[in-house]
């Protein structure tokens, strides 16, 4: 019995002056209600009920949309541990003709550095070059030549900022938007608010790949439902061998005996949820379906067969499936595909704190090529109108040196996007000279989520829950308001 969670009545069920006042008439309720009907007490269902049947599949708590929708889906691809900007998408030519000199500490003074704090500040210019690529002329490193390709589909924005200096609190701001625990992350955002476009697999999809150098740990609290009822959690999928554990039948059971066995256990949730109001009830009973059709589901997702070699050379994959970076890209065009409505790929190979010369063009060659590949491919099936794809990381990286790297930065740094409502082939924003601080067109990351919500028709000042009293949002406790001048 997969019934929508109503959130008013959840609401109202939990709150303590609710509880004190009906506990008055409890006892005689309950003392009523089992004459009438011994079943309330646990007694058995009449034959022929089956209580636990699935219903439709969560269709979202904002219908109809504030906004048109221009955005389905939405693909993140998160660079894990902050890639440097002065080598991808922000080009300082005063901070390269200052390398190697003490950085001016009209900048800094009295600025909140990461491990810089107290040391001696040294200009760090970039180590590669810039070019100004397609028809926009948007300037872009060399260490990325084939998102070079797509700078007229893409839109750069290089005036983030951001709140957290430390990484997992810096993950979880841009998730979230706080780092406090309990806070939905983006994509249970989006699931809770618009539903999933599929019955057959998660509508949020985590997977995750990593580098040699600079790798920075990622806690699973990254795609935390939060304080939302567990169903709309990101589920992680497995870059390597099988998508799912256990997604076959275990020997010895029949795949009739295992249907049996769900309905019967689903039918006993349902009638602990016929009991009580509880969305982690229902969240088990839809999990419970969720995994049965995933076994028809996930082993056709995660089978590459049908792509041509075409399609896995335009990805630079060498083995479909081989936990690569590039596979994982392929791997949400086909999640995409099949409806899921948020797909995360992490990949960890971006904490240049040293030898940046060598990790960099390292973490950047392995995933240029899937990233444009995975917007043209968008592009030439004709999704990428209505699908949101988002190329950055959790922060910025210094203009300064720090050893043979840079240090965490949050006064500004660069992200691109592409698709899904967003004006290709622009640059928004601007940092200062020496790239210290983002000066025109600041866009805070709570801004940047009102954005990403506006583009899948949800006005952020009309989109919270209630948690501890408050109305939670995934802007903070106030709207932010989403940059318009980036929207199509």
């Amino acid at each position: 019995m997969n019934r929508p969670i109503q959130p008013e009545p959840w609401r109202a069920a939990i709150q303590r002056r609710v509880f004190l006042k009906n506990s008055a008439y409890g006892l005689g309720a309950m003392a009523l209600a089992g004459l009438m009907d011994p079943r309330f007490f646990g007694g058995s269902a009449r034959a022929g009920e089956d209580s636990a049947q699935p219903d439709e599949r969560w269709r979202g708590v904002v219908q109809p949309t504030h906004f048109p929708v221009k955005a389905r889906r939405v693909i993140h691809l998160c660079m894990a541990g902050g890639p440097s900007q002065f080598e991808s998408l922000d080009n300082k030519p005063m901070l390269a003709r200052l390398n190697g000199q003490p950085f001016p500490e009209s900048f800094t003074k009295g600025q909140q550095l990461a491990q810089l704090q107290n040391h001696k500040l040294i200009a760090r210019g970039p180590f590669c070059g810039f070019r100004k690529h397609g028809e926009s002329g948007q300037e872009i490193s060399d260490l990325f030549p084939h998102t070079a390709r797509i700078a007229d589909k893409i839109c750069i924005i290089r005036s983030v900022t951001t709140e957290q200096i430390n990484h997992d609190s810096a993950h979880a701001f841009m998730n979230s938007g706080s780092i406090l625990k309990g806070r939905p992350s983006m994509g249970s955002w989006l699931l809770y608010g618009l539903g999933a476009e599929t019955e057959n697999l998660p509508g949020f999809v985590v997977l995750t790949s990593a580098g040699p150098y600079g790798q920075q740990p990622v806690s699973a609290r990254q795609w935390s439902a939060g304080c939302l009822p567990s169903k709309f959690q990101g589920i992680q999928l497995q870059s390597r061998g099988d998508a799912v554990h256990y997604i076959g039948t275990p020997p010895g059971v029949g795949v009739d005996g295992q249907r049996r066995s769900i309905d019967e256990i689903n039918r006993l949730n349902g009638m602990l949820l016929d009991d009580r109001i509880d969305p982690e009830i229902q969240t088990r009973i839809a999990q419970y379906e969720m995994a049965s059709r995933m076994q028809a589901s996930v082993p056709e997702l995660s089978d590459f067969a049908s792509e041509p070699r075409s399609i896995l050379d335009m990805y630079g994959i060498d083995t479909p499936g081989d936990g690569s970076f590039a596979s994982n890209c392929l791997m949400a065009r086909r999640l995409a595909e099949r409806g899921v409505r948020m797909i995360q790929l992490y990949h960890r190979a971006w904490d240049h704190h040293g030898n940046i010369e060598k990790a960099m063009p390292h973490a950047a060659n392995e995933v240029d090529q899937a990233c444009a590949a995975l917007v043209e491919d968008l592009d030439q099936r004709g999704m990428l109108d209505d699908t949101l794809v988002i190329w950055g990381g959790e922060f910025g990286r210094t203009p300064m040196g720090q050893g043979t790297g840079r240090d965490h930065h949050i006064l500004g740094f660069s992200i691109w996007m592409a698709g899904g409502g967003v004006k290709p082939g622009i640059t928004h924003g601007a940092t200062d000279e020496l790239g210290y601080r983002a000066v025109e067109d600041v866009v805070p990351v709570h801004n940047l989520h009102a954005t990403i919500l506006a583009l899948c028709g949800i006005d952020d000042a009309r989109f919270s829950v209630k948690f501890q009293g408050q109305d939670v949002r995934l802007t903070g406790f106030e709207p932010a308001g989403a940059v318009r001048e980036i929207m199509a």
